[in-house]
């Protein structure tokens, strides 16, 4: 029963957290002078990572395993691609390094969502294989 407490409170969690991760990400993305973490990364790029991961956790866990979850998995990457572009008129610089990722982050974030998907929900992990 903790299991479904669980996951029921982390989807609940993550449908009202969704938007403003979006808007949060948009907004570090497009600012001229993005805040300094305060060392919390040492990388620039696991901060892309993480937001992008985030994202797509959130949304994995909402939509559990449906055909439309590829299709926000897929506006998620292109969104971080989006933003990227977007930073050339922004005073930034865009860089594929950053695409690559986002992208990267967006699909690990798939997989720990599905993986918990999995481990959580009694409907999912108790289903035979075929």
């Amino acid at each position: 029963m903790w299991k479904v407490k669980l996951l029921r409170f982390s989807q609940f969690l993550s449908h009202w957290l969704f938007w403003p991760g979006v808007i949060l990400i948009a907004w570090g993305e497009l600012t001229p002078n993005p805040p300094n973490l305060g060392g919390i990364f040492v990388w620039d790029k696991m901060e892309h990572f993480t937001a992008y991961f985030g994202l797509a956790s959130m949304a994995t866990l909402v939509m559990g395993f449906k055909p439309r979850l590829a299709g926000a998995i897929l506006g998620i990457i292109l969104f971080g691609g989006a933003l990227e572009i977007l930073q050339g008129y922004t005073g930034r610089d865009p860089d594929i390094l950053d695409f690559t990722a986002n992208s990267i982050g967006a699909f690990a974030g798939l997989g720990v969502g599905a993986l918990f998907l999995w481990l959580l929900d009694p409907l999912v992990g108790a289903r035979p294989a075929h």
